[in-house]
Formats: structure tokens, C-alpha cells, sequence
């Protein structure tokens, strides 16, 4: 993992490869209603917006332990949208492998009970398939640690995930009752332990606190189905639509504004979008960073 908890800005892309955009989004032309279809779109937007960005050899070398971070917070099947597609995880922990990491881990902090979770969500045995370690998060490797955030001064944060060679963050996004959106900032919420209501309480300063503190090592955000109402765990496929769409980036603000867009509301709206940029932990005007887009 680059960086974690050392330091609190943004690392552009550009550092990495002066030719290679910041961001990219892939779009479907077409909505496919199998889940055959949908695991084939998954498959080809991930590695098309990953191949926009450089490569996956751009953010895994070989050897590397890579902690891929899922949404699969809860008992829904995939097609409720309140968890990340399983058929995204699967391509990426592919492409992990494809780049010679030595071992790729899936997990998830959960908010129903993680077996039923893991199960329904589908990434286990999408995850497992592909070859990745997958397991319940162990109590015991919560650590407390220096946040340093304006509103989180300490927390109990998965050992494991910040000893990690790389970490990719995989959210799905989706509507929240309180943040109103749920993207790669309140993702990170799944890797940390303790009273995580707490976050809630000032959840405009506390998003922006444990990004400052968790720095992924990419960002990919599966956009095929939306959650736009209900969320986070939804349960009606009414509040559910096709977006087709997968963006990836290193930009947490930048791709959380972009998804926000796909809910049809404003990031400036958005208080921890906002705060965020506000640090400077990225950039709210994504175009700015002139996106590469692939239309498939």
C-alpha cells in the first residue's frame, strides 16, 4: 500500500507515468440482461479502463500481496446493487495475477452476518474461482492507529490492509441515507473496526479523515448497476438502474464526484466530497483531469 497513514495528499497518476491519464471510464453501449452478458461487460470494461490507465503492471509489480476491497457489506444478491458486481473482483484479481502477485486477498467488514454476506453478494465464489484468499476478517488484527483527522484522532484499522504491498479499492456506487452517496471514500469504512457509528456522527469530516489516512493504490468504481435510492442496502430492484459504466483512477475525489453524477445529483452537494477536495485530497472537477473514455 503506498503511503498509508504517512502522508494526507494526493498522489497523481502523472507522478507515476508523466503519459498516462488520471482517470479513465468505460461505458457499455448495450445493457446485457444475463448474468452471463453482465459478467462478460464487467470483464471488458475493467480491462479497458485499467488499459486506458497504463496497465495493471502501472499499480501491481510481481510479488506483490494485493487487498482488493470490495463493497459486500450486505445480504443482497448482485442484482440489488448494494454490493460490488462479483464479476468486477474476479477480472481484477485475474489482472492482479496476470501482473505476478504473489497472493491477492478479498474482504469485507460487513454489516449483516459476513457468511450470508459473502455468500449472497456472490464475490466469494466469484473470488475464490478466480484464485484469490478469501476469509472473515479476524478481531484480533484490529490495531489502533494515529488517524490525525479532524474529527478521527485514533482508530482500530485492519493490520493486514495497511501491511499490504497494494491495496485497490472496488466500490459500487450507490445511494446512502446519510452521505447521500456511497463510493470509494465510505468504502474505507469497511476496513476499519470499533463503533463505526461514530464516523456517522460527523461523517463530513470523518470520510475525509480515513482517506487522508488509507491511500489505495488504484480505484476502480463498478457503476454497471446503480443503487439510486434506498441505499446502502437497498432490496428493491425498482430503485435499481443500468449505468454500465466502470471508471478507475487514483483520484478518490475525482471518481467519487463522477459517480455522484450518476445518481443524478451535484458533487458540490456532497459534504465529504467537498471536505475533501477542500484538503486537497483530490480534485471535485473531473474533467479537469481530462478522463480518458472508452465507449465498448
Amino acid at each position: 500500500m503506498a503511503g498509508a497513514g504517512l502522508q494526507a495528499v494526493w498522489t497523481p497518476l502523472s507522478a507515476i507515468a508523466a503519459d498516462a491519464p488520471a482517470m479513465s471510464i468505460a461505458k457499455y453501449k448495450n445493457s446485457p440482461k444475463e448474468e452471463e452478458g453482465v459478467a462478460e461487460e464487467a470483464d471488458r470494461l475493467v480491462r479497458e479502463a485499467i488499459k486506458a490507465l497504463g496497465g495493471i503492471s502501472r499499480f501491481v509489480s510481481k510479488g506483490d500481496v494485493v487487498w482488493l476491497k470490495p463493497n459486500m457489506g450486505w445480504d443482497r444478491k448482485p442484482e440489488y446493487a448494494a454490493n460490488t458486481n462479483p464479476a468486477v473482483i474476479a477480472t481484477l484479481i485475474k489482472l492482479c495475477d496476470e501482473a505476478g502477485a504473489k497472493e491477492v486477498v478479498v474482504s469485507d467488514n460487513t454489516c449483516n452476518k459476513e457468511h450470508l454476506c459473502f455468500a449472497s453478494s456472490g464475490i466469494q465464489a466469484a473470488a475464490e474461482k478466480a484464485g484469490a484468499k478469501v476469509f472473515f476478517l479476524d478481531q484480533r488484527k484490529y490495531k489502533k492507529m494515529a488517524i490525525n483527522g479532524k474529527t478521527i484522532k485514533e482508530w482500530e484499522v485492519y493490520a493486514d490492509v495497511v501491511e499490504a504491498d497494494k491495496v485497490i479499492n472496488v466500490p459500487i456506487a450507490k445511494h446512502h441515507g446519510l452521505s447521500e452517496v456511497t463510493m470509494s471514500m465510505k468504502n474505507l469504512m469497511g476496513v476499519i473496526g470499533g463503533a463505526r457509528n461514530r464516523y456517522h456522527q460527523d461523517i463530513t469530516n470523518s470520510l475525509p479523515d480515513l482517506t487522508a489516512f488509507i491511500k489505495p493504490d488504484l480505484i476502480v468504481i463498478d457503476a454497471i448497476r446503480v443503487l439510486m435510492a434506498n441505499g446502502p442496502r437497498g432490496g428493491n430492484l425498482a430503485d435499481v438502474e443500468r449505468r454500465d459504466i466502470i471508471a478507475a483512477g487514483t483520484d478518490p475525489v475525482a471518481l467519487d464526484a463522477f459517480g455522484t453524477t450518476l445518481l443524478n445529483k451535484k458533487p458540490e452537494q456532497i459534504g465529504h466530497i467537498v471536505e475533501a477536495a477542500n484538503r486537497k485530497l483530490g480534485v471535485m472537477d473531473y474533467k479537469s483531469l481530462n478522463p480518458a473514455e472508452i465507449s465498448i
